[in-house]
């Protein structure tokens, strides 16, 4: 079961069944070049709210070695989730601009002029990886269920190649289950890693 917080700004409803932490492991399997990439992980992601319209997120991954032990650290992410809806002069931004009106506190009538015909909602994802990959990603959350696309892609001069990424996150029997597919190293977007997490407390 899963335990949904009540004090949520009434952006974030469509997203409370992300919130909090889960940990668990995953496989890579990915191909580049004349190289196959593959093995075990441990991954540990974290959902969080600071009042915001929007998540916090952040995610870690180490390699598990022959015994099954975290080693080698592979990535770690940050980042920040929300609904996709125009900002108005009762938001904040950019920068330290603060809002222009203080308006009135978004409803969940507000949030539901949002939704699509298919009953979902449009998202966006921002996520900024520790090698020096920027991601913005665009998609939909359909209940228990969440699409990304990315829609820029950005690296620092030192930054291995990498072009664009789908992620699929799903709520299945209380674990998140997700699926990333990448565009990498000169190879067309294909399956990369995948992992089950269970939510910890």
């Amino acid at each position: 079961m899963i335990d949904l917080p009540t004090d949520l700004p009434a952006d974030l409803v469509p997203l409370a069944w992300l919130i909090g932490v889960w940990e668990g492991s995953g496989v890579i399997d990915y191909d580049a070049g004349d190289h196959h990439y593959a093995g075990e992980f441990s991954h540990r992601v974290s959902f969080s709210h600071d009042g915001g319209d929007y998540l916090n997120y952040s995610a870690t991954a180490r390699m598990r070695d022959a015994d099954g032990h975290a080693g080698e650290q592979l990535v770690s992410e940050v980042g920040y989730w929300r609904l996709t809806r125009p900002a108005g002069p009762a938001d904040a931004g950019p920068g330290l601009l603060p809002a222009t009106t203080s308006g009135q506190v978004r409803t969940a009538d507000d949030v539901e002029s949002l939704r699509l015909d298919d009953g979902g909602f449009e998202i966006e994802a921002s996520i900024v990886h520790s090698d020096g990959v920027s991601e913005l990603y665009v998609g939909s959350i359909r209940g228990p269920r969440v699409d990304l696309a990315t829609d820029a892609v950005m690296r620092t001069g030192g930054a291995k190649h990498y072009a664009a990424a789908t992620r699929m996150y799903g709520l299945v029997e209380g674990h998140l289950l997700w699926a990333w597919d990448i565009a990498a190293l000169g190879a067309s977007l294909a399956s990369h890693a995948s992992a089950r997490l269970a939510k910890v407390q």
